[in-house]
C-alpha cells in the first residue's frame, strides 16, 4: 500500500513539474530568476531524497554539458563579466534543475509521462484562454495601443497578442510545440482533440509569424512520416475544422477581425525586418566578425547592443547568438550537441515509434532561428524527457537480447 501511494505521489509530482515549467513567468528574481518548478524540485527531493536516481549520460547530453563548459569559459575573456558570471549562475541553477527533473521523470512509465504531458497542454492552455479574455475584458475591447500589458494580453503596435500564463507572444508557441506534436500525434483519444483545439486557439491567437510557421513546417512533416493516406486525410480536413472553429470563436466571443489582423501582420513582414530582428542579425554577425574564435563573452550581446545602439534587445536567433558570443569554438560545440540529438533521435527510430518527441526536436530548431534560448526551461525539460526515453529504450532492449540468448540456450538444451 505504501509502494502504491508513492508511486501515485511521483505521478501527481510529475503533472505538476509539467505544469509548472510553463509557469516561469510567475518567478522570484535574485540576481537571476527563481521559477516555481525549480523550488518545487528542491522540495520534493528534500522530502523524497533516497529517491534521487542518476543515470549514464547519454551522447548528447556529454555534448551539451561540454557546450555550456565552453559557454561558461567564454565568459573569462568577456568585457562586461557582471553580465557572464550573472548566467554562468544561472546555467548551474538549470543543470542542477535539469538532473533533478530527468530523475523525477524516469521514476515513472512512458504512459505516465505522456498522460501528464496531455493534462498540462490543456491546463496551460485553458489557462493563457482565461487570461487573454479577461485581459481583453479589462481593456474592454479597445483594441488599440502598443507596449500595454493587460494580464493575457499584449497589445503589440495595436495587435491584441496572446501571453497567457508566459511573459512574450513569441515564446508562447514555442513553449506550446511539445503539447502541439504530442496532441497532433495522439489524436486517438477525445482528451487530447480538445488539448489540440485549445493549442491551435492559443497559437494562432499569439499572432507570432515564426511560431505559426513553425507549427506549418511540424505538420506536413507530420504528414510526410505518416505514410497512411486516409489517416493524412482526415487529418487535414480535422485540422482545418479546428482552425475553421477557432477563428470562429475568435471573432464571435472576442469581436476583432481576426483575419484582418494576420493579413496585415504578414504584410507588415516586409516593412518591420521581422519585427527588427534583421537589424540584430547583422549587429551579431558584426560581433563574430570582430572576435571570430571566442567571441564577445556570454551573455554579453546584450550589454554591448545597449552601449552602441542603446537597445535592450536580444539577437532573437540562438544560433547566431551563440557564434556572437562564443564565437566559432562554442558555435562548434552546440552544433555538435545538436548533431547527437539528431543521431540518437535516428538511432532509436523516434520518428516511429515516439513521433511526437522527433517532431518537437525539428519546432525547436525551426523557432531558435527566431527566438533567443541558450537556456530554456521547456526545452531542458524536453531533453530531460527524451534522455529518460533513451534510458528505458536501451533497458528494454537489453532485457530482449537477453530473453533472446536465454530462449536459445533452452532450444539448444533440448534439442541435445
Amino acid at each position: 500500500m505504501q509502494s502504491i501511494n508513492k508511486r501515485e505521489n511521483f505521478q501527481l509530482s510529475l503533472f505538476l513539474l509539467f505544469l509548472l515549467v510553463f509557469l516561469g513567468k510567475y518567478s522570484l528574481y535574485i540576481g537571476f530568476a527563481l521559477k516555481p518548478y525549480m523550488i518545487f524540485l528542491v522540495l520534493f527531493y528534500v522530502i523524497y531524497l533516497s529517491s534521487i536516481h542518476f543515470y549514464k549520460l547519454q551522447l548528447f547530453e556529454c555534448a551539451m554539458l561540454l557546450f555550456y563548459m565552453v559557454y561558461c569559459l567564454s565568459g573569462v575573456f568577456a568585457l562586461y563579466s557582471s553580465m557572464s558570471l550573472r548566467i554562468v549562475c544561472g546555467i548551474a541553477l538549470y543543470l542542477f534543475c535539469y538532473f533533478l527533473m530527468k530523475s523525477l521523470i524516469s521514476s515513472s512509465n512512458t504512459h505516465s509521462i505522456e498522460r501528464s504531458i496531455s493534462y498540462a497542454g490543456i491546463v496551460f492552455n485553458l489557462g493563457c484562454l482565461l487570461l487573454y479574455v479577461l485581459g481583453l475584458k479589462k481593456l474592454n475591447f479597445i483594441l488599440q495601443g502598443d507596449g500595454i500589458y493587460s494580464l493575457g494580453v499584449f497589445m503589440d503596435r495595436e495587435y491584441p497578442r496572446l501571453i497567457g500564463l508566459v511573459a512574450d507572444p513569441n515564446y508562447l508557441v514555442f513553449y506550446n510545440t511539445l503539447f502541439f506534436t504530442y496532441f497532433l500525434c495522439n489524436l486517438n483519444h477525445n482528451r487530447n482533440r480538445i488539448g489540440m483545439l485549445l493549442c491551435i486557439i492559443t497559437s494562432v491567437l499569439s499572432f507570432s509569424r515564426g511560431g505559426l510557421v513553425a507549427f506549418i513546417a511540424i505538420f506536413l512533416l507530420y504528414i510526410l512520416i505518416l505514410n497512411n493516406p486516409i489517416k493524412q486525410l482526415r487529418l487535414l480536413i480535422g485540422t482545418f475544422l479546428a482552425i475553421a472553429v477557432s477563428f470562429y470563436l475568435a471573432v464571435t466571443f472576442l469581436s476583432f477581425d481576426i483575419f484582418g489582423v494576420i493579413q496585415s501582420r504578414m504584410q507588415d513582414f516586409s516593412s518591420d525586418g521581422g519585427s527588427g530582428r534583421f537589424e540584430l542579425w547583422g549587429r551579431a554577425w558584426e560581433y563574430f566578425l570582430s572576435s571570430p574564435l571566442i567571441g564577445v563573452g556570454a551573455s554579453n550581446f546584450l550589454p554591448y547592443n545597449q552601449f552602441q545602439f542603446g537597445d535592450s534587445l536580444q539577437v532573437h536567433n540562438t544560433f547566431l547568438e551563440i557564434l556572437s558570443e562564443t564565437g566559432i569554438i562554442g558555435a562548434f560545440c552546440f552544433m555538435i550537441f545538436l548533431l547527437l540529438t539528431i543521431y540518437q533521435l535516428f538511432q532509436h527510430r523516434v520518428y516511429e515509434k515516439k513521433p511526437y518527441l522527433f517532431l518537437a526536436f525539428f519546432g525547436f530548431l525551426l523557432q531558435m532561428m527566431s527566438l533567443s534560448i541558450i537556456i530554456n526551461d521547456l526545452f531542458f525539460m524536453y531533453l530531460a524527457v527524451l534522455s529518460v526515453y533513451f534510458h528505458q529504450e536501451e533497458n528494454r532492449q537489453k532485457e530482449q537480447a537477453e530473453d533472446k540468448f536465454s530462449s536459445g540456450i533452452l532450444r539448444g538444451g533440448v534439442s541435445l
